[in-house]
This record gives structure tokens, C-alpha cells and sequence, in this order.
């Protein structure tokens, strides 16, 4: 069981120096432990850091009404915004102590709709993480019914302040 927990506004959220003072695996622990505040858009979102190992992370969460296009299925910034936190948050678990990274790159392929309330995997693995770039992808699947909702990859710049 986690313990996962939002920051209230920017003030609670780690400063630079504690974010370089680590290794992007201890990061991701220190979230998934309680340690850390989960990404603030993760809550707006409704999914949270559910696993973390080396290279690997998920995401789970099920969207809601708040997450819906005006046609009535859930918005693709919902997609993308999850692919995009778990793709890059598998790479930086490889990313060393002194080290950040950022997104610069984001595909992703929507296979069928997600229904509202679904709750669902979201899985990103690292394929490669270098001295200045990794490269990840990531699928989401439902939890109960296993069906492949979307994937993705990413490519993101591995930067040292």
C-alpha cells in the first residue's frame, strides 16, 4: 500500500536542491513511499504512482466526467498526460544523482475509448537512457479487463544543472 500525497500549493513541493541531492530511482520512491508530493496534475487528473522499479513505472487511475470532451469520451490530454508521466518518470528512475530530465518529445496512439470510471494501468518502460537522452513507451490498460486502451513513447533530454 502507498502512501501518496498531494503538496496544497507550490511551497510543499520539492525545491532543486533536494530534487539534485538524489537519484531519479530514489525520487520516484520517495513519491511512492509518501516521502516526496506526488505531481500536482496527477490529482487534477485523478491517477496516482501505483509502482516503481528500475526503468519501470505505473501509473493508475480512472477518469471521470471532469476528463470528458464535449462529444462525451475522455479527453486525449488525459491520455497523453498520463502516457507522458509514466514514459518519463520510467526514465528518470535511471536518471543519476545531480541529474534532471524533461519531456522533449510525445507520440501516442489512442486505440479504443476509455469509459468513464474504467480504472486503468498505466505502464512506462525505458528502452534506452543515456548520458543526455532516454527513450521510453508506455501502453494503458484497463485493470479489470485488460484491454489495451492506448500506448506511447517518449523521448526526453537528461540534463545536468
Amino acid at each position: 500500500m502507498t502512501n501518496i500525497f498531494f503538496a496544497k500549493d507550490a511551497s510543499e513541493l520539492p525545491d532543486r536542491d533536494t530534487v539534485l541531492s538524489m537519484s531519479g530511482f530514489d525520487f520516484m520512491r520517495g513519491i511512492l513511499d509518501g516521502k516526496i508530493p506526488s505531481a500536482p496534475i496527477a490529482q487534477t487528473l485523478g491517477f496516482q504512482l501505483h509502482a516503481v522499479e528500475d526503468g519501470s513505472v505505473t501509473f493508475r487511475g480512472a477518469p471521470d466526467f471532469n476528463h470528458m470532451n464535449p462529444v462525451g469520451t475522455i479527453h486525449g490530454g488525459w491520455y497523453a498526460t498520463i502516457l507522458d508521466s509514466a514514459m518519463a518518470c520510467a526514465i528518470m528512475t535511471k536518471v543519476p544523482k545531480g541529474s534532471v530530465y524533461t519531456t522533449l518529445e510525445l507520440k501516442l496512439n489512442i486505440i479504443r475509448a476509455i469509459p468513464k470510471g474504467t480504472q486503468v494501468d498505466c505502464i512506462g518502460t525505458t528502452d534506452h537512457a543515456g548520458r543526455s537522452t532516454g527513450v521510453s513507451t508506455g501502453k494503458i490498460v484497463g485493470v479489470e479487463d485488460q484491454k489495451l486502451y492506448a500506448t506511447g513513447s517518449t523521448t526526453c533530454i537528461i540534463m545536468t544543472p
